[in-house]
This record gives C-alpha cells, sequence and structure tokens, in this order.
C-alpha cells in the first residue's frame, strides 16, 4: 500500500455500543495500528429521531476503556474537522444539488402514505422491496406543482437502470450486483439531514479514508456507496466487510447472548485487556491454537489475510473464562487496586469488619485464584468480611458420616486449634491431617466439614490458608457455632 492508511470507526449515536459494533472499532484500531496508521473516529448521528441521550459519551468511554485511542475526531480534533455528522450538514446538502444539477438525482415529493401502500402493494404481490421511480422524471411543470402544494421533497439518486457495479471485497473477494437490484435511495431526508449513503460516502472521501472495514451488513449498501463515488467523482477506498456474530446456538447476537452495552462488561468486572484479546478472536485469528495475545502481539499480528469469511461465535463463558487468566497474571498491587470498587460497594454490610488494608491484602490472593470477574469476588470472599456465615447444618454433616461423628471431629479439631501458638497454614496442616486417621475419617470428610464450618461453603479457597487469613480466634468461634448448630 502507498498512500497512508486510515481508518474510521464511524457509530450512530442510536444505543449504547454493543461487542459487535465494538469488535469493528478494534479491527479498524489494529489496522491502522499495524500499518502505521490513522484511527478516526466520526459520530454519524443523522438520524435524529433515534438518538439516545448518552450515546455518544458511552461510545468515547467504551473506547478509552478499552485502550482504543483515536488519532483524529472527539475531543481531540483534526485536520477535517468536525468529526460529528450533524455539524456537517452543509457539505451534504451542497453535494446532494450537485448530483441533482449533474442529473444523477432528482426531488422526490411521495408522501409517507403513498410509499406505504406501495411497500404494502410490493409485499402482497411477493415483489422485492423498493421506491418506484415515481417521481424520477417528473416534468419542470410538475414539480413546480407539488412544491405550491407545500410538499418538501427528499433528494434520491437516480440508479442505473441496467448494468453491474462489480468490486473486490479484501475479506470476501469479488462481488457483483446487478444494478437492476438497486432502488432509486434516499439521498437527503425531507428534515435536511443526510442519509447514511451520502454522509459515510462524502465524508469517508473528504477525510481521505482508505480502507473501510464495517459489518458484515453493510456488503448490500457497498454497490449504492460505489454509484455515488463514481457519480461524484471520488475515487473508492478499499472495502473489508467483517463476518457476522452469533450466538452459541447460532442465531444473530442479541441481547440474551451478551450483546449489552461495551460499558456493562467493564462494570461485570471484566479487563479490558481480556476484552480486547477476546474480540480480536471474533473472526481473526493468529493461527489454530493460540488464545491468550498481548496488545502488541495483536499489533504486531493483525492482517485482513486472516480474517475468516464465515460467522464468528460469541460465547460469553470463554470470555468470563479468558477473563480469569487475565485476573491471575495480575500483581497483588493490581489486583488489590482493581478490586476496591467492587470490594466496597458490595460488601456494605461487611464494611466495619475490615481492620486493615493489610487483611484485605491476605484475602485477595486466595480470591485471585478463582475469580473469572472482578464483581464475583466481592461473593467469593464475602465470608472473610462477616461475623457468621449463614448455611445448612446438614452441610456440616459429609458423606458417610453422621450427626455424631460429625459432632466428634469439630470438637477435637476445636481442641486441637485452641493449643496452636502458630496458626498458619504448616502448623494447620501438620494438626489436622494426621487428626482425619486419628478419628477414622478420609481427610475429604474432615476437611469438608471444617471447610463449612469457617466459610459456610462446600467449595472454598484452599483450606488451611483460608483458616490462617481469618484468624485463630475467628475459626474457634466458627467452629464453636458450628457445633451449636449441630
Amino acid at each position: 500500500m502507498t498512500n497512508p492508511v486510515r481508518v474510521r470507526y464511524a457509530p450512530s449515536p442510536t444505543g449504547y455500543p454493543h461487542v459487535g459494533n465494538i469488535r469493528t472499532a478494534l479491527f479498524n484500531w489494529l489496522f491502522a495500528r499495524h500499518h502505521g496508521g490513522s484511527f478516526i473516529v466520526r459520530i454519524e448521528d443523522t438520524d435524529v429521531t433515534r438518538k439516545v441521550k448518552g450515546a455518544v459519551k458511552a461510545i468515547l468511554d467504551g473506547l478509552r476503556w478499552l485502550g482504543l485511542d483515536w488519532d483524529e475526531g472527539p475531543e481531540v480534533g483534526g485536520k477535517y474537522e468536525p468529526y460529528i455528522q450533524s455539524q456537517r450538514l452543509d457539505i451534504y446538502r451542497e453535494l446532494a444539488e450537485r448530483l441533482i444539477s449533474q442529473g444523477d438525482a432528482y426531488y422526490c415529493y411521495c408522501p409517507p402514505q403513498r410509499l406505504e401502500e406501495m411497500r404494502a402493494e410490493q409485499v402482497r404481490c411477493k415483489q422485492p422491496p423498493g421506491y418506484d421511480r415515481h417521481c424520477r422524471d417528473l416534468s419542470q411543470k410538475e414539480r413546480r406543482k407539488k412544491e405550491a402544494e407545500g410538499i418538501t421533497p427528499v433528494v434520491r439518486f437516480k440508479t442505473p437502470l441496467d448494468g453491474q457495479t462489480r468490486f473486490n471485497d479484501l475479506i470476501r473477494g469479488g462481488v457483483v450486483f446487478d444494478n437492476s437490484t438497486i432502488d432509486d435511495f434516499v439521498l437527503l431526508k425531507s428534515d435536511g439531514y443526510p442519509t447514511y449513503h451520502l454522509a459515510n460516502v462524502v465524508d469517508d472521501h473528504l477525510m481521505e479514508i482508505s480502507h473501510v472495514l464495517r459489518a458484515e451488513e453493510w456488503l448490500s449498501s457497498t454497490p449504492r456507496h460505489l454509484l455515488l463515488y463514481q457519480a461524484l467523482g471520488f475515487e473508492p477506498p478499499q472495502f473489508a466487510h467483517l463476518p457476522m456474530l452469533l450466538g452459541t446456538d447460532r442465531a444473530k447476537l442479541s441481547k440474551r447472548h451478551g450483546a449489552v452495552s461495551i460499558t456493562e462488561y467493564r462494570d461485570q468486572g471484566y479487563l479490558p485487556e481480556a476484552m480486547v484479546n477476546f474480540l480480536a478472536l471474533l473472526g481473526w485469528s493468529l493461527d489454530d491454537r493460540t488464545e491468550i495475545l498481548s496488545r502488541q502481539e495483536l499489533i504486531a499480528n493483525f492482517s485482513l489475510e486472516r480474517i475468516s469469511r464465515t460467522a464468528a461465535i460469541f460465547n460469553r463463558d470463554k470470555l468470563s473464562w479468558m477473563n480469569g487468566v487475565y485476573i491471575r497474571s495480575l500483581t497483588a498491587d493490581e489486583f488489590f487496586e482493581a478490586v476496591q470498587p467492587y470490594l466496597m460497594m458490595d460488601i456494605a454490610a461487611g464494611k466495619a469488619l475490615i481492620s486493615s488494608e493489610e487483611y484485605v491484602r491476605a484475602v485477595l490472593p486466595l480470591i485471585q485464584e478463582r475469580a473469572r470477574t472482578l464483581a464475583e469476588v466481592t461473593e467469593l470472599a464475602q465470608f472473610f468480611f462477616i461475623d457468621q456465615p449463614d448455611y445448612e447444618p446438614s452441610l456440616l454433616i459429609g458423606e458417610n458420616m453422621n450427626q455424631e461423628s460429625a459432632i466428634q471431629a469439630l470438637t477435637v479439631a476445636r481442641q486441637r486449634l485452641s493449643q496452636l501458638t502458630e496458626f498458619d497454614a504448616a502448623s494447620l496442616e501438620g494438626v489436622l491431617r494426621p487428626l482425619a486417621v486419628e478419628l477414622g475419617l478420609k481427610t475429604g470428610q474432615l476437611f469438608g466439614t471444617l471447610r463449612v464450618a469457617v466459610t459456610g461453603r462446600t467449595a472454598a479457597p484452599p483450606l488451611f490458608q483460608t483458616m490462617a487469613v481469618l484468624g485463630k480466634e475467628c475459626c474457634l468461634r466458627r467452629i464453636e457455632t458450628a457445633l451449636q448448630r449441630l
């Protein structure tokens, strides 16, 4: 490639950015960084009726959280600003008028009611939907009459009635569309705002975009855009249409699959590096085995050649697994800092029992090995920060044990533990492992009973380390409570 790489992420603020939308941003960002090019953010806010308050902020916050910095765009500026389409309306109107004057577009005065009736008739006759070109060849006199009636027209593109539009998609190869299948689409709406088709073609040209990487759903719009480029005398960029995202049931990705706002994943305790790694593998791969890749490895290896043509599967379980891998890679200090907002937010009742930072730092390594998200930490660690855990007393009675054997095990264990001067993991193991043999129990039976007694759970971090962190006084008190419950 001789020209500098310039790509854009152009979201519409009609909702908060979900994973499919952000995957597109990531692929553009990786492509730009790999080639030493520019990543541009452009807000396409021309659909006035569907704008969602706060969506632009959520989009930019999501990019910032993932570390997808932009070289030009909102809050950054650049040579081609403004980067918000609602601030560029004069440009679109001027070019729409140019297309009309050169015979490549025309005013359409059809009221909404007529268009609805036309579409209903097309459906009834099982015809492909599309504008019937009713206003395409109106005379000057007929146009003046419509204007005198006070009708505000839209501007439609005059699509060639025959021939084909061909292009080479960088992922899918050669693509051909018959022009007869393309209707006379709207360029400028009656409110003066452009449609996506006009605005994105104009801006991609004026902002010197070299490559358009976008979702597969826009593939069928590409011939429209190429016809527009040709009519305006603009050189088109290269196109690459990214594979669809599907749920594990192979249905189109939706909220039930996890297609929620990217900032919700942040709030649920996913790490940005894990999210970037996971999203990068939705349709792209380094090889058939490597799954954990750093940001720098992704940039160094990213190429369009390795993007799949087939749909990618969004697997929430795999994301959580990968997030757990990244959580375990954090240093003790990094993990401590990362979990603070979640720990303070969710263990409200236990705040007063968090005696010191030193205690929290002792607890967290035991939880770090098991957590798949930062938000899980509070639930996994809760028994460390409450006075007494709540549980069904029957859980104290392990497999092939009875009430009497459980009481005996806890009674003797309490006695032996009370005699310890050092309450560390090694000392605890030195007392409790031989005790199981002495009581005629398997270690799993004794340890299971003690685990429920001191944590209230059948599954918890390693018993001896857990008891050491809880401390002698706490463990003896909880064992005494367990005996009372039995």
